[in-house]
């Protein structure tokens, strides 16, 4: 158990959030001291173009370092919540970078007493760096596109994960266009060295974290797997080992994100959770069959090489704030939950287990899961079937209720697919659970 005073540091939500709202009032201050006044309409939209570009090429930036995977933010944060603040984010900031170039480019007609069409011709033509700037615009509305929830659920993982590198790009031709004709810049050297700093700041930020210290990760701690074995339907478990692992400080209820280097499967890092508490220098995944990566993964043979980039995740024993637990998965949402069953300080009668499955040949860890909670005098209930065989919904307010005595003083840990964490969260709050004692992690990319 890690000490107090070595404790890992971690960002609390709100003084992130408060640094990207003085980091976008610093922005619009920079738009307010550099125009000494506006007049006119075309001067109006002109300049309306202006904050909507700043204000775009701010939270680009801003997104791609909140994806940085940056551990005081990821520990304090946690990946599900940067994960919808990125979601979330995106949308603005393509609004924004539409928005910028309708303005400019109507402040400029106006000005000119030219037909719109005419001025985007004109701008495209003879301006090199907006022609780089609007291919830039159309990679970030691309990514928009691919990352709207109807699309998304229709993409492979793999697919989805690689298309968002363009942001990269688009990024890197919105911070050249900016300081080619962006008027902050042109005539204010310190706020040239600022934005340099912040752009300079997040490419350390990706670079040091999502690639050198994986890489580093790796050399040191030789990470190799030992064995894949079977566990229910399409689900099989890794042991992994590796030296020095203690000094990872992973926690259960954590995951990372793993590379394994073989034919196939090299070039693609998936997220997968702990299945056990580490022990010595043995870890242990689990991975239902999910697309071809997670397929391929059943092949795996002992003694190929991973890379692990972490521990990430909130899953832990830290957020927790009662003394009595209620842990709800469904299907290999247990993943997780699991070490956390094992893990979690309870006296007898405190700790609750609820395992949602389609039928009982879905159930992984069962064996361990019962002598987990014969030996810690927890209460494992398995609730298997599908909706059309279940007379009630069992995991509806009412029944939680009645089958988890004192269900409000519970802290609830959920994990399993969307549709249902979202469900159950819902049945939770109406029953009288308060949100911050509801702890979730969600599959969803």
């Amino acid at each position: 158990m890690v000490s107090i005073a070595h404790a890992p540091v971690r960002a609390h939500p709100r003084a992130v959030l408060a640094v990207i709202g003085a980091g976008a009032v610093a922005t619009v201050w920079l738009w307010w001291n550099g125009t000494p006044a506006v007049s006119g309409f075309g001067d109006w939209l002109t300049n309306a173009g202006r904050i909507t570009g700043l204000l775009a090429g701010y939270g680009i930036a801003v997104l791609i370092g909140l994806m940085a995977r940056i551990p005081p933010v990821e520990r304090g944060v946690g990946t599900d919540q940067l994960a919808r603040w990125h979601s979330m984010g995106g949308r603005y900031v393509v609004g924004l970078v539409v928005a910028h170039a309708l303005l400019i480019t109507w402040g400029y007609a106006v000005t000119a007493h030219t037909a719109v069409t005419s001025q985007a011709w004109t701008l495209l033509d003879s301006y090199p760096d907006v022609l780089l700037a609007t291919a830039a615009a159309l990679l970030l509305v691309m990514t928009g596109i691919v990352s709207a929830r109807a699309i998304r659920s229709r993409l492979r993982y793999e697919t989805w994960y690689y298309l968002h590198f363009y942001t990269y790009l688009a990024a890197a031709l919105a911070f050249s266009h900016q300081f080619a004709v962006g008027a902050e810049f042109i005539m204010n050297s310190a706020a040239r060295v600022a934005w340099s700093v912040l752009y300079i700041g997040v490419a350390a930020a990706i670079t040091w974290y999502r690639f050198i210290t994986p890489a580093w990760q790796a050399v040191r701690h030789r990470f190799t797997v030992e064995s894949v074995t079977p566990e229910a339907r399409n689900v099989v478990s890794i042991v992994i080992s590796g030296r020095h692992l203690d000094e990872l400080q992973a926690q259960p209820g954590q995951f990372f994100r793993w590379r394994f280097l073989t034919r196939g499967l090299w070039w693609t890092s998936m997220p997968y959770s702990l299945s056990a508490p580490p022990r010595g220098d043995l870890m242990r995944i689990t991975v239902k069959t999910a697309g071809d990566h997670s397929a391929a993964i059943r092949g795996l043979a002992p003694g190929t090489r991973a890379i692990a980039a972490g521990p990430y995740g909130t899953l832990t024993a830290a957020r927790r704030r009662r003394h009595k637990v209620l842990l709800i998965a469904g299907g290999v949402g247990i993943t997780p939950l699991r070490p956390l069953l094992e893990t979690l300080p309870a006296a007898p009668g405190d700790l609750t287990l609820i395992y949602r499955v389609s039928s009982m040949r879905d159930v992984v860890f069962r064996h361990e899961l019962e002598q987990l909670a014969a030996r810690r005098k927890a209460r494992v209930w398995f609730v298997a079937g599908t909706r059309d065989e279940l007379d009630v919904n069992p995991l509806s307010g009412g029944e939680l209720t009645k089958r988890v005595p004192g269900l409000i003083d519970h802290d609830v840990y959920l994990c399993g697919p969307p549709g249902l964490t979202s469900a159950v969260t819902r049945e939770l709050l109406d029953a009288g659970v308060r949100r911050r004692h509801i702890h979730q992690e969600s599959f969803e990319f």
